[in-house]
């Protein structure tokens, strides 16, 4: 302990600071700096050598005397100290109050939400503890996803995830409800849908429509050819959606079922329409549309267009056209509408593979995909593609899907039967009847070869994998349904070996990594029930982080978004399912029903999402007003399984 005007320089040597003598006693041996203060400790001086503690006591004594040590010394001039509790930098060291150091720690000095002051760690300071003003009750900035409605925001829910009763932008979901303009019972409006990349066009095909009346914007009232099908184009512009154009065939005929298919380029401006009842015996592009003499054998119509007015385009058939091929079972165009591929479930060659032999009729109804590409305005045809186990009855071509280039193609076998599982397995074990398969296609150097054959985790017998498929823009990620896998699970990554619950459905998940398959997600409903049929239709965003699955006879009187799953009151209503994915892991997000949900009405018929997933439509082929257009009488019911179609967003 030093005495009084002392200080203690370290290893107890006392000194008393005289700078003027620092200064000019720069003597290493010296062991005096100033004065040396009384009562050095012995044991102090003996620790270290005579010369080394000149030394260290130099060093020491010149810290020690320094100016802007905090202490004021001989030759020091005068500076007050900060005075924490009044305004100012009194100490003049750049640094006032609360800033400076001195202060810094002191209470009064804590960062106060609600104090008017901006302080350290606060966003903003508006003087109160509210929210939903134009700052929150922490100091933070009003942003959409806190959980707090603020200004100019119609609902805030605490995330940024659309359709589930909030939109990312925190506005209220918007529902438009349409209708054929020429609403008839039995039409199935509904029955197949397509929305362009920005969801601001919407296709919507009525397979059973009636109307004789061909091309753009006939007579809608003429019922003199049952079920010719009909296709409506609807545009929307902000939230206010309207019926753009009717189109019909160039040769509508009963029963061609027109709208059996539908597909649209990414601006909306291509559209390729599916009549599997068509009955030309024409092949390739544009041929006899009236020979009639192969029933069943079934077309594509492209259409395009112009400003705000559309025209056919091309008239499609296969290049081996023969009775009862159903030709336009599915359809699906490349993102620029270039690139048309064609399902055929009916097609009978025994040919495997690529650019096989066409006119082989063994296999009865194993199915073909076509690939057709536009150069111009002129249509051609590709390349002819086979499963690469072709079967008879497999339906190769229920469903076809293509990445948004035009490189990636995949095709579903709905009643394919081999009992493999996950990828590339044994493709002649045909033990599992119509379990399903879906067979992935490249298109490199000018040729096209098969890429994987890809089959359900849990393969079963009657599954149906292939009952729907999409694939996001860079064929990277695949969704498929399976009407009628039976297990219990409900959620993601459930038990897939229970097979407790009949037809429930489910919806597989799998992605690709350079050249490699691999299955990414098992997904039930979250409210699996027997019979429901989840899996009917899924569609994916472009990116492929989000899915919606329909269960088009799930029994839940809900309605709306989000409502009692639990509620079995209205049988084959049916419900969609919106699950989104993070990194690698998917979770359910939304769980939606009819505005109007009646038991047969079978929402999720057919879904389709935006690009950005913000707008979800749905059809419901079952549904039965009355009503015509846009967001007419929901309640009206008397024109049975007219069908209708949902929009949200």
């Amino acid at each position: 302990m030093c005495v009084s005007g002392c200080r203690n320089i370290g290893i107890g040597v006392c000194v008393q600071c005289e700078t003027s003598k620092i200064a000019s006693e720069l003597r290493v041996n010296s062991t005096r700096f100033g004065v040396v203060c009384p009562e050095l400790p012995r044991a102090a001086r003996s620790a270290i050598s005579p010369r080394s503690r000149s030394i260290v006591l130099w060093i020491a004594a010149l810290a020690a005397c320094s100016c802007g040590n905090s202490h004021m010394i001989a030759g020091d001039d005068a500076q007050p100290a900060e005075d924490c509790s009044t305004p100012g930098d009194e100490d003049g060291n750049g640094l006032a109050d609360c800033r400076d150091p001195v202060c810094a720690n002191l209470p009064s000095c804590q960062p106060v939400c609600g104090n008017s002051i901006v302080d350290p760690g606060e966003q903003c300071d508006d003087g109160n503890h509210v929210d939903g003003d134009t700052c929150e009750s922490d100091c933070t900035l009003p942003v959409c996803g806190n959980g707090i409605v603020d200004p100019g925001e119609q609902c805030d829910d605490g995330n940024l995830v659309d359709r589930d009763g909030c939109s990312r932008h925190c506005t209220s979901p918007v529902f438009s409800y349409l209708k054929a303009s020429n609403t008839s019972e039995t039409d199935q409006f509904g029955y197949s849908i397509a929305l362009s990349a920005d969801g601001s066009t919407l296709v919507v095909g009525a397979a059973l429509e009636d109307s004789a009346s061909p091309g753009i914007g006939g007579n809608q009232a003429s019922d003199a050819a049952p079920d010719s099908g009909a296709v409506y184009v609807f545009v929307r512009a902000g939230a206010a959606w309207r019926q753009q154009a009717y189109i019909k065939a160039s040769n509508p005929r009963g029963n061609d079922q027109f709208g059996t298919s539908v597909a649209l380029s990414a601006d909306g401006s291509t559209l390729a329409v599916g009549a599997i009842g068509e009955s030309s015996s024409a092949t390739g592009i544009g041929g006899n549309q009236t020979d009639n003499a192969a029933p069943g054998s079934g077309a594509v119509y492209v259409f395009v267009r112009t400003a705000v007015s559309w025209s056919q385009q091309a008239y499609v058939k296969a290049s081996n056209t023969r009775l009862g091929d159903g030709f336009g079972t599915s359809v699906t165009v490349s993102a620029d509408g270039s690139i048309l591929a064609v399902g055929a479930i009916g097609e009978d060659s025994a040919a495997t593979g690529v650019g096989g032999n066409q006119a082989d009729g063994a296999a009865p109804d194993a199915g073909a995909v076509y690939l057709f590409t536009r150069s111009g305005t002129t249509w051609s045809q590709q390349v002819y593609l086979k499963a690469s186990n072709t079967g008879a009855g497999d339906a190769f071509g229920w469903r076809v899907a293509l990445s948004a280039d035009g490189s990636t193609l995949a095709a579903a076998a709905v009643v394919e039967d081999s009992a493999a599982t996950g990828i590339d397995g044994n493709q002649a074990d045909n033990s599992a009847l119509s379990a399903g398969a879906v067979y992935v296609f490249i298109h490199g150097a000018a040729l096209w070869s098969q890429q994987a054959y890809i089959k359900a985790s849990n393969t079963a017998q009657a599954d149906n994998f292939g009952t729907s498929m999409a694939l996001s823009a860079d064929g990277s990620t695949l969704a498929v349904g399976a009407l009628g896998e039976d297990s219990g699970a409900t959620g993601v990554g459930g038990n897939q070996a229970s097979n407790s619950i009949p037809e429930s459905g489910a919806a597989y998940v799998f992605v690709r990594a350079g050249t490699t398959w691999s299955q990414q997600a098992y997904i039930k409903a979250s409210n699996t029930g027997g019979g429901d049929e989840l899996g009917w239709s899924v569609a994916l965003t472009a990116n492929g982080d989000t899915v919606a699955v329909g269960a088009v006879l799930e029994d839940s009187a809900a309605t709306g978004i989000s409502g009692d799953q639990a509620s079995n009151a209205a049988v084959g209503s049916g419900a969609v399912y919106v699950f989104g994915r993070s990194g690698t892991v998917w979770q359910q997000q939304t769980y939606i029903k009819a505005t109007n949900t009646e038991a047969g009405d079978q929402f999720g018929t057919s879904v389709a999402l935006s690009g950005d997933g913000s707008s979800l439509a749905v059809g419901a082929l079952g549904e039965s007003s009355a009503a015509t257009g846009v967001d007419g009488n929901q309640g009206d019911d008397t024109a049975s399984e007219a069908g209708a179609v949902y929009v949200f967003r």
